[in-house]
């Protein structure tokens, strides 16, 4: 009975309820280390993602016998040309947008209550069954909204607390330019024989799955705020700019992203010209449309092969536990997990393949 899988099954799954049982017992012990983490991680990631989208220029430079200071020197150079290109030409057009909208947030508050006010007179006139129905819909948005809005102060204050870090970023991104083909090798030379090679590969597999991840994203990211900004500037849509910006960032959240972005966008087309509405939902439609059959097949292809109900799962549960931030790391970390288990079927398949080998010879 021993053997059996579903006993050792029942036995990891018991030995991991107790471990973590005793752990949130002694939490404050880690409390320390917590905070260090906590600290470190946001420098970290931003690091890591600018080391993902520079790292082929990286290799590219190199190839064409670039010394290594060469290429980092390069890059950071580009990286020092693209921050000022946005400061010096997209900063002001951007801050006067911020200000406009803040300048008529009172009125743009005004008119939503109006809107409100309007739909609950009229909600009075339509039959019970209607009238449920309605009320159901107004608190389900309602909830909605205070869900998004709390997501939305979150994302500040994690951009507030990136800001405050940021002057670490450039550190962790040049110590992962210079040495980054020191990191894997420094985990698995601590093993030996085939467990080596199984580490070796499981490692090779993550950075493969988080580079074109990073990559893909923020390349598809970027294409789409594009085709929202041409589509809203065609159609006259206030605060163009402001909006594709936030469209930019959003869309790094896979197939919910696009819609979270739509929702500014669409309420302040609506108290510009309720037909507004309309155009800004065309232009979404066709920049989804173009994205799901042209964008990312291409660049993402099946990198990750995930299911869309898998992702929106992920994507729900990581914002209730951790906010915006773990919508953010919920898909990179729900692959690197993959991968991982993956490689340890893989690897106990092959054991129990040579086991059953040597047992018939």
């Amino acid at each position: 009975m021993l053997k059996k899988p579903w006993f050792q099954v029942g036995v990891a799954i018991l030995l991991g309820i107790l471990i973590i049982k005793y752990f949130i017992e002694i939490q404050f012990i880690f409390e320390p280390l917590v905070i260090i983490a906590k600290t470190a991680i946001v420098p970290v990631i931003f690091g890591g993602v600018l080391f993902y989208l520079a790292v082929p220029v990286q290799r590219r430079l190199e190839a064409s016998n670039v010394p290594r200071w060469g290429s980092i020197l390069i890059i950071l150079a580009i990286v020092a040309v693209i921050i000022w290109v946005f400061v010096a030409l997209i900063g002001p057009i951007v801050t006067k947008q911020v200000n406009n909208l803040v300048d008529n947030a009172p009125e743009l508050t005004r008119q939503l209550n109006d809107v409100r006010v309007d739909l609950l007179h009229q909600k009075d006139d339509l039959p019970d069954q209607v009238q449920t129905t309605l009320n159901n819909a107004l608190d389900r948005v309602e909830a909605s909204a205070v869900k998004f809005g709390s997501w939305v102060i979150q994302f500040l204050q994690t951009v507030a607390q990136a800001l405050v870090l940021l002057i670490l970023v450039p550190f962790f991104f040049i110590f992962m330019l210079k040495d980054h083909e020191k990191f894997a090798p420094r985990i698995y030379n601590l093993f030996h024989g085939k467990r080596r090679e199984w580490v070796k590969k499981t490692l090779h597999d993550i950075n493969h799955v988080l580079s074109s991840y990073i990559q893909g994203q923020l390349l598809i990211s970027t294409i789409l705020a594009t085709l929202i900004l041409i589509g809203y500037l065609i159609i006259g849509l206030k605060y163009a700019l402001l909006l594709a910006l936030f469209a930019l960032v959003m869309n790094v959240i896979p197939f919910l992203g696009p819609w979270i972005a739509f929702a500014p966008a669409a309420v302040i087309g609506f108290l510009q010209d309720p037909k507004m509405v309309i155009w800004v939902s065309l232009v979404t439609l066709a920049a989804q449309q173009t994205d799901s059959h042209l964008i990312t097949p291409n660049i993402m292809g099946k990198t990750l092969d995930i299911h869309p109900l898998t992702v929106i799962t992920l994507i729900l549960a990581a914002g209730n536990i951790a906010g915006f931030f773990g919508i953010l790391l919920a898909v990179p970390t729900y692959a690197v997990i993959k991968v991982v288990v993956i490689n340890i079927y893989e690897r106990r398949k092959e054991i129990k393949q040579a086991a059953t080998k040597n047992v018939g010879t």
